[in-house]
């Protein structure tokens, strides 16, 4: 069964219950995290490639970024689908991701 991450809506439960739990806040802390920012873990997070970028290509640019940072530092984490809620004045976007928890228990 799909869950789905939305940072913005996102609290932090330095105690998580169950497998689920800690793998949705890893993956909203991936997401939320700008790269080399973490002491001792500089590459947690994403590089930022998309930060002054026009929309559709900050998409597709904040999309490869998700995709791969969520690879590489939560495996049980499979990415369906990532989605976008952007602020138009603002002109920022949030990333909702739709994930599929592997060993789940």
């Amino acid at each position: 069964m799909s869950e789905f991450v939305n940072v913005k809506e996102f609290k932090i439960n330095p105690f998580p219950k169950n497998i689920k739990e800690e793998v949705l806040q890893n993956v909203a802390v991936i997401v939320s995290t700008p790269k080399f920012t973490v002491p001792l873990c500089r590459g947690l997070g994403l590089e930022q490639n998309f930060v002054d970028r026009p929309i559709t290509v900050a998409k597709t640019l904040l999309t490869t970024e998700v995709l791969e940072a969520v690879g590489k530092c939560e495996p049980r984490a499979n990415i369906l689908s990532i989605d976008f809620d952007v602020d138009e004045k603002t002109g920022k976007l949030n990333p909702i991701v739709e994930v599929d928890i592997q060993d789940e228990k």
